[in-house]
């Protein structure tokens, strides 16, 4: 599906946000990734197979401690 070069991560890769925004509706707040990933600007997904990811914002992660 992917016409660039390099390629964009496959929607399955854990890298998949890194492809590159085809269509967007910033009012709405989604983005159409090149792999067909539906990401949304709460960091949400929906996969092409239907599959739900939900949001993960860094801030959703422990912090490090030292």
């Amino acid at each position: 599906m992917c016409q660039h070069t390099p390629k964009c991560p496959s929607a399955d890769s854990p890298d998949r946000e890194a492809a590159k925004v085809i269509a967007a509706h910033a009012v709405q707040g989604w983005s159409l990734l090149c792999n067909a990933v539906l990401l949304f600007e709460d960091t949400g997904e929906v996969l092409p197979d239907g599959q739900i990811v939900a949001p993960h914002r860094p801030t959703d992660t422990p912090a490090f401690t030292a």
